[in-house]
């Protein structure tokens, strides 16, 4: 039986005899009540975890346990073996920043990445700071390094020597995927795409090719253009700057003396192998003697063995063909290929412009660094003096690496199921003039209340 009680309708429910008053009252619920708790609509982004991508996460582990492998046979086994210090220092230093690195990622997996929207700008802003300080003469606690002709490193304080161009990757990455998800469809215009994109960019890159970091400019340069295009950027537009990209790069090879030097011995590192040579004919050498199978763990540092400069950092892919061959060197590979692969499918399935833009980055620059590396190591590139992410020797480079993979995590735990490439909206078509990329948004969630 429904009641009339003014304009509002209710539902009387049929009561059991000798209920009383209260039994009456409690029965009686308005319609409008009814219907909000039976059916509810929420609004707004909403955190539909589940489990963060396992894939990446083995991958990072597996790729920084070879790491420590690789440091402790590059520094620990040739001090042991001629009784000059402590050889566990060296694998102790880097067990140290693996810590760090791993609480870095946890704490960045379990945040929600909108978060970093609200400090992008700020860290933007400091990461450049950091890069100007640099290169300027000490100012108080701040103390720039100088090593091998370049300013990279900076000693704040007592505490560690950092290397600010790590930061300003991270920072950047944040910064381009939250201004270009504003942008939207706007990222495809010359005046409120390109040339803003070009002057927020610009400074940065130019800063790190000042110290000069060759390596880490090529790495900010097509990051920051890969993120750029997947945004919705025209490829006309980037095609037309790629003959002033060249020119610019030309020019600055040609005013640095030790890149010009870098650049002729990559060209024929054979015409001078026991000087600017040594490096490039030894990294060879030791990916040759590796064969298949490798000579094994530690080997290369017994007496007699392959001299490899830089052998825990910039070189210490050629340390791992060398004692773990060919299937070694491979997997290592395969490992940053499936890196890559889980980074994409990451970034198709995110749930927002911003995440999945960010995803794009952080993966763009992983695998960017560890081509140029692999590239220098056999001999594909000119020496850019780059780290291999979570492998090389290096505090900034993995403490930073983890907490970029740890923000990948935390996208990857609200993707949303897209299936294949072939599955993708069509508003990812650039006859559409849109970016590569989900929808802004998730529809709204319908929440049905228990019964």
């Amino acid at each position: 039986m429904t009641a009339q009680a003014g304009s509002r309708r209710r539902v009387v429910m049929p009561q059991p005899a000798g209920s009383g008053r209260l039994s009456r009252a409690a029965s009686t619920v308005p319609l409008r009540e009814t219907r909000t708790a039976a059916t509810r609509t929420v609004r707004g982004p909403q955190r539909e975890r589940h489990e963060p991508d396992h894939l990446v996460l083995v991958v990072t582990l597996a790729l920084a346990a070879m790491g420590l492998l690789m440091v402790y046979s590059t520094t620990g086994v040739a001090t042991a073996i001629q009784n000059q210090g402590d050889p566990f220092g060296g694998i102790a230093t880097q067990l140290g920043f693996s810590v760090l690195g791993v609480l870095a990622l946890v704490v960045f997996m379990r945040l929600d990445y909108r978060y970093l929207r609200l400090v992008s700008v700020p860290a933007f802003l400091v990461a450049v700071a950091l890069l100007v300080v640099v290169l300027l003469p000490a100012i108080g606690p701040l103390r720039p390094i100088i090593a091998g002709g370049s300013a990279r490193w900076l000693q704040i304080g007592s505490l560690p020597a950092m290397h600010p161009a790590e930061l300003a990757k991270l920072a950047m990455v944040i910064y381009l995927a939250h201004w270009l998800a504003k942008r939207g469809t706007q990222a495809g215009s010359l005046l409120h795409g390109l040339v803003p994109f070009l002057v927020i960019c610009g400074p940065v890159i130019a800063l790190v090719a000042a110290e000069p970091d060759l390596g880490t400019t090529g790495v900010l340069a097509l990051t920051a253009f890969t993120v750029f295009f997947v945004a919705g950027g025209s490829i006309w537009q980037l095609a037309m700057l790629a003959p002033v990209g060249l020119a610019a790069l030309a020019t600055y090879v040609m005013n640095t003396g030790y890149q010009l030097a870098r650049v002729e011995t990559f060209l024929d590192p054979w015409a001078d192998p026991l000087e600017r040579g040594f490096q490039t004919v030894q990294g060879l050498y030791a990916l040759g003697i590796g064969g298949v199978f490798g000579i094994g763990l530690g080997q290369s540092r017994l007496p007699g063995g392959l001299v490899l400069p830089n052998a825990q950092n910039d070189f210490i892919f050629a340390v791992i063909g060398q004692e773990f061959g060919m299937i070694g060197a491979v997997a290592v590979i395969g490992l940053f290929l499936l890196l890559a692969y889980r980074g994409v499918r990451i970034a198709l399935g995110a749930p927002d412009t911003f995440a999945a833009l960010l995803a794009t980055g952080i993966t763009a620059w992983l695998c960017f660094q560890a081509l140029i590396n692999i590239g220098v190591v056999v001999a594909l590139l000119p020496i850019t003096g780059i780290t291999l992410p979570f492998v090389s020797d290096g505090g900034s480079s993995l403490v930073v690496s983890f907490a970029a993979v740890g923000i990948l995590l935390s996208i990857s735990r609200e993707t949303l199921p897209r299936g294949t490439w072939n599955d993708a909206d069509p508003d990812r078509g650039r006859g559409y003039g849109r970016p590569h990329l989900p929808g802004p948004g998730r529809p709204p969630v319908v929440v049905r209340a228990r019964r």
